[in-house]
């Protein structure tokens, strides 16, 4: 059994093992699993890891849009925001970049889960490997992952 398996089960989720969808080809990025899963790319859950201050966080976004640094910055309170290097991905949540679910991580940290994805009845996050997602209402994917909800979306410029 994996970390995600057992994760699943120590949340009192078992049943969404089934649900799993396992694919050949990898699902590490949102278009490669929008596309996988014949879903709406924004039906995609990215979960990102950054490093606010050195302390890693995790952003849930949808997976069309881009996460706005400034807006994380903000919402943390933090003096620096980075997208956080793949070791520390790694040693944070137990997964390689491609594959980190939004729970389940081998170490608590701080969540934040943009407001889009509630724009959706089910939206799509990694299952622990890049070759595996799972479906989940939004709302429930928030609170298992015990994250706040946020609006850290990337916003189109105009000219």
């Amino acid at each position: 059994m994996n970390r995600f398996d057992e994760a699943l089960r120590e949340l009192g989720l078992a049943d969404l093992q089934a649900r799993i969808r396992r694919f050949p080809d990898a699902t590490r990025t949102a278009v490669e699993a929008a596309e996988a899963i014949g879903c709406e790319l924004s039906q995609i859950c990215k979960s990102l890891i950054f490093a606010a201050d050195g302390e890693p966080v995790l952003v849930l976004m949808d997976g069309a849009s881009r996460v706005d640094v400034e807006l994380v910055r903000k919402e943390l309170g933090a003096e620096k925001v980075t997208r956080a290097k793949a070791e520390v991905v790694r040693e944070t949540t137990g997964y390689a970049i491609g594959g980190v679910p939004p729970f389940g991580h081998r170490t608590k940290t701080r969540v934040l889960a943009d407001r889009s994805l509630l724009g959706h009845d089910v939206v799509w996050a990694a299952a622990g490997n890049p070759h595996a997602v799972f479906p989940m209402a939004p709302k429930d994917l928030v609170t298992h992952a015990r994250a706040t909800l946020v609006d850290v979306r990337e916003q189109p410029r105009t000219s």
